[in-house]
């Protein structure tokens, strides 16, 4: 593979003094493409392992969100190769306008998809129980809960760009291949440390609405003073790799660098300030759901009650009504008691004078003396 000087072409992966690409334009820029094999196996290995675990799932029954599998596939990992396998790669190590516009892609735009896409939950969903129950331990570990807060993922995804630039990492990377491609590998990773506990759908620790939001407005000055620094400073960062790269084209390297610190600012605050709109349409959202349930709670409480004053009101009156039916018994009892006493005792007196009469004894009148 190399270097084209066409309008049109296949350039080389990683541009070094004596290898540079010719001037960009526009046709090239849409036209220039790399042939990166770690990033393409990296799209097919977890591509193919996401459209594996949508099969499975359908295969038994079970719906999964077509917008889910396209934010992950079309827009995730799609966005991811064109960082690394477009013109972007072709000339990143050759302007840093150009770098930067890739590490905005795959260090904000990629995560952000990718995280929509919900590939955790797809994978607690299909893996066998033995893989699943380990990834849930490691979702509701010490480790996530830290790495996942916001306060700590925020910082380092706030010092991280200062400390790239700032330092001799950046020229480093620029001069070695592999830490070139490590570079895009920790952008992704940085990225989605910071989106996923944000925005993604995926069981895993994440800290309430209110603090979600502080947290994304806390971050968002931070590009604005990166991309104002770079754009301010007189001195050019790598300064040794550009000047012996030989660039005999396209604006200077200082003229360049400003424009970077410009796209870092704007890009910055721009995907900023929707990431907060979009937490704030959830915690709308989340609230009213949290609404619903809580009327839904209040009325099932209400039957609750409902119910229970009925049933006792019910045994009350079934206890009244069996009251007043043993008060009658028993005075239907009395009544029964008397009258067969009163009988019993007429009848004895009746058989008391039959018995004088039979002896030949009369019977005195009432009242009569002996």
């Amino acid at each position: 593979m190399s270097g084209s000087a066409g309008d049109a072409g296949m350039f080389l992966a990683h541009a070094t003094p004596g290898n540079v690409p010719p001037e960009l334009t526009p046709i090239r820029l849409l036209t220039g493409w790399v042939f990166e094999p770690i990033p393409i196996l990296v799209a097919m290995v977890f591509g193919g392992l996401y459209l594996y675990g949508v099969h499975k799932l359908r295969a038994r029954g079970d719906a999964w969100s077509r917008w889910r599998t396209f934010s992950f596939l079309g827009l995730g990992l799609g966005t991811f190769l064109i960082a690394t396998e477009s013109a972007l790669a072709a000339y990143d190590t050759v302007l840093l306008s150009v770098h930067m516009v890739q590490h905005m892609v795959l260090a904000m735009i990629t995560p952000i998809f990718l995280a929509l896409g919900a590939p955790i939950t797809l994978a607690l969903r299909t893996l066998p129980t033995k893989w699943r129950n380990r990834l849930n331990a490691l979702l509701h570990s010490r480790f996530s809960k830290v790495v996942t807060f916001p306060a700590f993922a925020g910082f380092v995804f706030v010092l991280n760009p200062f400390a790239l630039y700032f330092t001799p990492w950046y020229e480093l990377t620029l001069r070695n291949t592999f830490m070139h491609d490590m570079n895009h590998v920790h952008f992704v990773i940085i990225g989605c440390m910071w989106f996923w506990p944000l925005l993604g759908l995926d069981p895993m620790p994440r800290a309430s609405h209110p603090m979600r939001l502080l947290a994304v407005f806390a971050t968002l000055p931070f590009h604005a003073w990166l991309g104002i620094a770079i754009m301010s400073s007189s001195t050019v960062l790598a300064g040794d790799w550009y000047n012996d790269l030989g660039r005999d084209w396209g604006a200077s390297p200082l003229s360049d660098q400003g424009t970077a610190g410009g796209i870092l600012w704007g890009s910055g605050d721009i995907i900023g300030l929707l990431v907060f709109l979009v937490l704030f349409v959830q915690w709308a959202k989340a609230s009213e759901r949290e609404a619903v349930r809580e009327d839904r709670r209040l009325d099932r409480l209400e039957l609750i009650e409902a119910g229970r004053k009925a049933r006792e009101e019910r045994l009350a009156r079934e206890a009244a009504a069996g009251g007043e039916g043993a008060e009658g018994a028993e005075g239907a009892g009395k009544s029964v008691a008397k009258s067969t006493l009163a009988g019993d005792s007429a009848r004895t007196e009746d058989g008391d004078s039959a018995v004088r009469v039979a002896r030949g004894v009369e019977p005195r009148p009432a009242g009569a003396a002996e």
